[in-house]
């Protein structure tokens, strides 16, 4: 009896099991879920040996891709600022970007880097006070603090004012922000949805994906966007919490022309797929209009994410990184960056390229710090600069060569890289990248450099769990 039942547990095993695996190959190659090869292996290994909890996971989270097409923007032919050679860094960047199908890059101007969480907060303030018709909003959490609570002040006046004002945030991020009060945003003619809420997409295997872009977009016009979620810690801090929880240190800008139409457009996408609806197609400003049309400036406005047919943010960094001659400067809070960008860096830095990352010595993910020091003693050894600010440090930028300047919402880690739907912005004016790269080293004189310390067995195999698992499914 003992032997029938052991038999009969272990053929019922192997059937889940074999089930789960057809299922997992099946839905990859039907959806075309082109998988991170560590990602890969952890769900064959957890379908082969634990199925009856990773079927249920896979249904979960396992979709990596959710391609949509409301509508087909018009074509647009390639086109460079005046004076970009063929052969440049940017001139490639963008020929890669059209091969992605990006939207192809656009004029603007009035860019605004801001140098620290009080500039950020006025540019802020300026670019939602100045919204007449329209005022969209997009964010990863939105805070219940004192910064939480003007943004939403700030929403409710431009829609009694009259503007149609949208609120997106995302389904996870609500809850990380301690979940304001939205019934009164919605009173007051504030239109808020939530970026895929778990408990009502669950079933289709997108919970895992989540919305990290932040912008907020003013008529149309102008454009406030970065790493920064809309919280008092990505600011000036929250007197009510005290010094204990000094503001972090994040990157943000704003900017208007062209451009913004990008902006715009995605938003627009962003907010049907999230309330199922159908985004209709919003036409270019034009420079009656106020927009800088024939402006020399250039920048690509690059999403990354699910609803990009390829992993967008992750190729055009790796392509950036082999084709880098003089520098690579980068700053995230997260390094976990895959195989392949770190193999684009760290050859980069063998060929005699200054690499140079900053980093918080202590980030606010204790296992992103676990999983980080493999992908940083590799970087470390082959010639590159590893600063640690003693602060939290919150910002995204990759800077190459003085040519080439990426910011926005996306960390080097394999959740931003391959899971999220992201934002950055690619300037090729040398004006505004190099302001970009004296902001980078600004921070780096604060910083102490990396040391490198090998771990024991244990510690190798406890980094190698967390950066195979927590930061691939």
């Amino acid at each position: 009896m003992q032997s029938l039942g052991l038999s009969h547990l272990l053929t019922l095993h192997g059937l889940t099991a074999f089930s789960g695996l057809v299922i997992y190959v099946l839905a990859s190659h039907v959806r075309g879920q082109r998988r991170h090869p560590s990602a890969a292996i952890a769900w064959v290994v957890s379908l082969a040996l634990l199925p009856y909890v990773a079927l249920p996971l896979y249904f979960f989270l396992g979709n990596r891709k959710a391609l949509r097409a409301p509508f087909s923007p018009p074509e647009v032919p390639l086109r460079f600022a005046p004076g970009l050679e063929a052969d440049s860094l940017a001139a490639r960047f963008q020929h890669l970007a059209a091969a992605m199908a990006l939207p192809p890059a656009d004029s603007y101007d009035a860019l605004q880097v801001h140098q620290d969480g009080q500039e950020a907060l006025a540019a802020l303030r300026r670019v939602m006070g100045s919204a007449q018709t329209s005022l969209d909003v997009s964010t990863f959490l939105l805070g219940r603090d004192v910064l939480g609570e003007e943004v939403q002040q700030l929403l409710m006046v431009r829609a009694q004012a009259g503007a149609r004002v949208r609120l997106l945030v995302d389904g996870v991020g609500v809850y990380m922000g301690g979940r304001p009060h939205f019934g009164r945003l919605s009173a007051a003619g504030v239109q808020v949805s939530f970026f895929v809420s778990p408990l009502r997409s669950a079933l289709v295997g997108r919970t895992n994906m989540r919305n990290h872009r932040k912008m907020v977009i003013a008529d149309g016009r102008r454009v406030w966007c970065g790493g920064r979620n809309l919280a008092a810690e990505y600011f000036v801090g929250d007197p009510a919490q005290g010094a204990r929880h000094p503001p972090w240190t994040d990157l943000s800008f704003d900017f208007q022309g062209q451009l913004a139409y990008r902006a715009q457009q995605q938003f627009d996408m962003d907010w049907a797929f999230a309330t199922q609806t159908v985004a209709l197609p919003s036409r270019p400003k034009t420079e009656e209009e106020g927009l800088a049309a024939g402006s020399a400036a250039m920048a690509q406005f690059v999403p990354g994410g699910p609803d990009q047919k390829d992993d967008t943010v992750y190729s055009l960094l790796v392509a950036s990184c082999f084709n880098a001659r003089r520098r690579i400067l980068v700053t995230t809070p997260y390094f976990v960056p895959g195989t392949t960008l770190l193999m684009a860096m760290t050859l980069a830095a063998r060929r005699g390229v200054c690499v140079d990352l900053l980093m918080p010595q202590k980030s606010n993910h204790l296992l992103a710090d676990v999983a980080r020091h493999a992908a940083l003693r590799d970087l470390a050894m082959a010639g590159g600069r590893v600063w640690m600010l003693p602060r939290m440090i919150h910002a995204k930028a990759v800077v190459i060569d003085g040519e080439l300047a990426m910011a926005g919402s996306a960390n080097l880690d394999g959740r931003s890289l391959f899971l999220n739907y992201e934002l950055m912005v690619a300037f090729f004016k040398p004006d505004d990248v190099q302001r970009f790269t004296r902001w980078i080293d600004g921070h780096i004189s604060n910083a102490a450099p990396y040391a490198p310390v090998k771990p024991g067995f244990w510690g190798e195999l406890g980094e190698g769990l967390v950066r195979g698992l927590a930061f691939q499914l």
